[in-house]
C-alpha cells in the first residue's frame, strides 16, 4: 500500500525539484509533469512527481494526515 503525501515544490533545477513536506526536503524528478512551477503541490512516487494537486486539497490532506498521526500516538486509558 502506498500513501500519497502532497509535497510543495520549493526549487527547480535541471528537471529536478526540491520538495518540502513540513520542513523535510527531498529531491524528485519532474520529467513526468507538464510545466511544473515553484509553489506547486505534487504527489511523488518512487522519486518522480507524478501528479499536480490543488493547493487547497493539498493543505486539507496534510491537515488530515497530521490529525491521524496525533490520534494514533495518544495514550489510551
Amino acid at each position: 500500500m502506498c500513501l500519497a503525501i502532497p509535497s510543495k515544490i520549493v526549487k527547480i533545477e535541471n528537471h529536478m525539484a526540491t520538495i518540502d513536506v513540513d520542513g523535510v526536503k527531498r529531491e524528485a524528478s519532474l520529467l513526468l509533469l507538464d510545466e511544473p512551477k515553484v509553489g506547486d503541490y505534487v504527489i511523488v512516487h518512487a522519486g518522480f512527481a507524478i501528479h499536480k494537486i490543488d493547493e487547497a486539497d493539498a493543505l486539507e490532506s496534510l491537515k488530515l494526515l497530521r490529525e491521524a498521526v496525533s490520534i494514533s500516538f495518544e495514550k489510551k486509558p
